[in-house]
Order: C-alpha cells, then structure tokens, then sequence
C-alpha cells in the first residue's frame, strides 16, 4: 500500500533548493546582457512555478499508471508529431529544436527523453526474462533510432547521445548480455565519427578540444572564456552579480555554460557545494529506483536518474573543458523552460514510486526491494 506521506523528503528539499539557486543565477547571468534586465529572470521563474505544479501533480499519480499502452502510445504520438513540427517553425541559432510561442517555446527533444525512459522500462518490465532477445533488443533499438533520427535531424547531437547514453543504462541495468553492449558500442562508435566528420561545425570543436590553445578566438573561444571564470573566481569567488565573463566574453553564461558563472561568482567553494548537492541528489534517486517494489518502478527510477546524472555529468564537463563544447544545460539550473520543466516531472515520478518503496532484509540484513524477489523467483 502507497505511503502517501513517506515521499522522499531529501529528494524534494535538493530539487526545491537547486531549482531556486538556478533562478538566482539565471538572474545574475543574464541581467547585464538581456533586452530587460529581468527578461530571463521572469521567464526562468514562471517555468520553475509550472514545474513545481507539474512535479506536485506528477508525485500524487501512481507511476504504475504510466505502462498503460494506450497512455503509452498517446505520449508517443504527441512527442514524435511535436519533433516533426519543429521543421516547420523558424530556426533559433541555425537549429530547428524549438517550437516557439510568442513569449513561450518548447523542446521536443526533451518530451522525447522522458517517453523513450517510459516506454523502455514498460517493454523491458513486462520481457525482463527475455531481454537479450532479438525481439526485445530489436523493439527498443527501433524506438530509439526513431526519435533520436528526427532530434539529429534538428540538429541536435548532444541530446541524441544522452538519450542513447541513458537508453543503454537502463538496458545495462535489465540484465544486457556484454557481449551485445560491445556489439552495440561498436555499432554506434563509426556512426558517431561519421556525424562529426561530416559536420564542420563538430569536427571544428572536436579539434580545438583536442588542442584548446590552436585556436582560442574561434572553435576553442567558448571553452578558453569558461576556464577564465573558474579560475578568476579563485577560493571564494568575486561575489553574486559581480562576475565579469557574463559580459559579453562568455557565450550562452545563463544556459549551457551557467557553471562558469557560478565559479566566478563564488568560487570553488560554490562549485563544490553545488556538485556535492547533485551528488546527494542522484544517490536519493538511485536509492528509490533500486527500493522500489516493482521492475517497472525500478527501471523507471533508474531511467530517470540517469536523465539528470548524465546531463550534470556532460554539462560540468563541457565547462571545465573535458569534453568538447556542447550545448546540454545544468539540470535544474541553467536557463531553459523545456528542460527545467520535464526535469522536475522526472523528479515527481520519483517521488511517487519513493511513497510505494519497500525495503525489506537480506540474507545480510541489507535492504532489498520487492522487484528484487522478483527476480529471484523469475
């Protein structure tokens, strides 16, 4: 029975917290630059209040509810057609990844993550004993190539890779035989390289990561300009509103490269709480995929952790310079209504199937979930 009042109350405090400090540093990023110094702080805000509405709602839902095929297929149909319509919208930064609505706009991309997360656990929950079959590996692969061909087609590469990244988790995670996840890695290795040769544009910033200093005002002028904010911000950092790279020398500072902005301003002690919060985060998350009383439950958990771990992951590693330059924003913190808002979904799914989690002893007196007998008795 649903502890309804038992949801995991770290989990919600972290997001509450990380939601409200990206508010303030979408504010401090974009004020000096913006048309009006409060454009993006008003936007940023009215999304955060959307969010928490659809987190609250979301948490009150029971997440079993989600595996209903005709829920399913209906989630489906709106994010594939919603991918398709981008084409016919205006491009914003040479990309077709938004539908855009006079003050409003929406990424597909992101509805995407959340379907493909939702429609593998139900396909691998209800074929957990078959998971290396061709039908199963075949059904999801299928799925997958669908929705990450239109989100490439946009462009959009970082997206595509998170969502393969996140979908090959949760297969991992089902039981994937290695012998298959080496097969499907070096499936995927030659279409990768393939996409970045062909794309100047990719291959450019490829190159200047490889070699930062060969090119520093131009593919490498993001990354070169992201270093100089952490490394002026020092100890303590220069102070809120006082950062001096979100003047026009760092590109994007309120979405993909907020990080920065918040190294400058306060330092590496800010830099280190904030992934010591994300940290803490995605333990709670995982910890409520694997208690959670059912396989559904715990690959949906799962999933959706790896949604936010793999983003943090990719953003922070961008900023610091240790990968080459993509657009992926800080979950919960950069600027981006889409994102913020399907995040914050994510984490009122969560919540939910935190209510229904039961833990119960091992042979070692450690806890086990209910979906953990399951296996055991498949």
């Amino acid at each position: 029975m649903a502890r309804t009042l038992k949801s995991d109350r770290l989990l919600f405090g972290l997001t509450v917290l990380l939601v409200a400090f990206g508010v303030v540093m979408v504010y401090s990023a974009s004020a000096a630059t913006a048309e009006s110094p409060y454009h993006f702080l008003v936007r940023q805000s009215l999304w955060a209040l959307l969010g928490f509405g659809a987190m609250f709602a979301v948490m009150r839902i029971d997440y079993r509810t989600y595996r209903h095929p005709a829920l399913l297929s209906g989630f489906g149909l709106v994010t594939l057609t919603l991918l398709v319509a981008v084409f016919f919208f205006p491009k914003v930064n040479g990309t077709h990844r938004w539908l855009t609505f006079g003050f409003a706009s929406l990424q597909p991309s992101e509805m995407a993550k959340l379907f493909l997360v939702l429609v593998t656990a139900a396909i691998l929950e209800r074929r957990m004993d078959r998971v290396n079959s061709r039908e199963v590996l075949l059904s999801i692969a299928a799925l997958t190539a669908t929705f990450v061909t239109l989100v490439l087609l946009q462009p959009d590469y970082g997206t595509s890779a998170v969502i393969v990244t996140v979908i090959g988790a949760m297969l991992v995670f089902a039981g994937l035989h290695f012998r298959f996840l080496i097969l499907g890695l070096a499936g995927l290795a030659p279409g990768a390289l393939w996409l970045i040769i062909v794309s100047p544009y990719r291959l450019q910033r490829l190159l200047s990561f490889l070699d930062p200093e060969a090119d520093r005002f131009g593919a490498g002028y993001q990354a070169s300009q992201s270093l100089i904010a952490l490394g002026s911000g020092g100890v303590f950092g220069r102070g809120l509103m006082d950062g001096i790279q979100k003047l026009y020398y760092l590109p994007e500072a309120h979405t993909d490269f907020i990080y920065a902005v918040i190294g400058e301003e306060f330092g590496i002690v800010g830099t280190t709480f904030l992934l010591i919060c994300f940290a803490v985060l995605i333990w709670r998350a995982a910890r409520v995929g694997l208690l959670a009383p059912d396989r559904f439950g715990a690959l949906l958990g799962l999933g959706i952790t790896m949604i936010v771990t793999v983003q943090a992951l990719v953003n922070v590693s961008v900023v610091t310079a240790l990968l080459p330059t993509k657009g992926i924003p800080l979950p919960f913190v950069s600027n981006g209504g889409s994102s913020l808002l399907i995040n914050m979904v994510g984490i009122g799914v969560l919540l939910n199937i935190s209510q229904h989690a039961t833990a119960m002893p091992g042979p070692a007196g450690q806890p086990r979930a209910g979906w953990m007998l399951e296996s055991q008795e498949a």
